[in-house]
């Protein structure tokens, strides 16, 4: 087993807060809303992620040096609710990912948490159906247990019927299955071949509604979602990380 561990930076009662895998995906989906919602947001840096496994790499923003794996969390609308967003601009290797999702559920379960939502990108023959008339891509949900899967209904979000998710949010979705707990992931039609804004503003503008109750102002996401690819593109090109980020939006990834 991987040496994995989340080391807390400020101790916050998250008891039935919902908490958001930002990792990256096809489009950098979640990289992308991860990054949004925690600037929307305001939320704060309350632990990180560490391993052996990771790059030996200081991620350095405003002059702050920052760790690979973040966890940020914080208040979200008025009525109490946290949302806790794990923010990671890396994807993690093909042998920890089991280790890594159930690192993270039973810190989840440890503080009480109330689900977990993935965003993620998906090509458009996976999700076989059209695009929508003004261009954007259709968006799709998976939840592990029956009360996940109404709220996506009740939100009329389509399911996804049929398919392979892997990776972190298939081995989420598992362990949610196994542990009855809700796990959602929510698919968006994304580009296989660059960061995908216009996916990463779908499926914000979905959790939005499925879970912070409108709480988030959508309007300069695509703006700003615009401004946060073309950073993390940069990140990784000064980084030597090209390879990497092929292998990210790699077509075929999820089936």
């Amino acid at each position: 087993m991987s040496y994995i561990k989340i080391v807390e930076i400020e101790e916050m009662n998250l008891r039935g807060a919902y908490v958001l895998d930002g990792f990256p995906s096809i489009g950098l989906v979640g990289s992308i809303v991860a990054n949004y919602v925690v600037s929307a947001l305001g939320l704060r840096q309350i632990a990180v992620v560490d391993s052996d496994t990771f790059p030996a790499v200081s991620m350095i923003k405003n002059g702050i040096p920052n760790s690979p794996v973040r966890l940020y969390a914080g208040d979200v609308g008025s009525n109490g609710d946290r949302l806790v967003v794990f923010v990671s601009e890396f994807q993690p290797p093909p042998h920890i990912i089991k280790d890594l999702g159930k690192t993270i559920m039973d810190w989840v379960e440890d503080h009480k948490c109330r689900m977990i939502i993935s965003p993620e990108g998906i090509s458009t023959k996976q999700s076989g159906r059209p695009p929508n008339p003004d261009g954007t891509g259709r968006v799709l949900g998976v939840g592990s247990t029956p009360e996940a899967r109404e709220l996506l209904k009740s939100n009329e979000v389509d399911i996804f019927e049929g398919g392979v998710i892997v990776g972190l949010s298939g081995v989420l979705l598992n362990e949610g299955v196994n542990r009855i707990f809700d796990v959602i992931t929510i698919l968006s039609e994304a580009s296989s071949e660059f960061p995908d804004a216009r996916a990463a503003a779908a499926v914000t503008r979905t959790i939005n509604r499925l879970v912070l109750k409108d709480s988030l102002d959508i309007g300069p996401l695509v703006k700003e979602a615009e401004a946060i690819e073309s950073s993390l593109k940069d990140m990784y090109e000064k980084a030597g990380k090209e390879d990497e980020l092929r292998k990210v939006t790699a077509p075929g990834m999820y089936g």
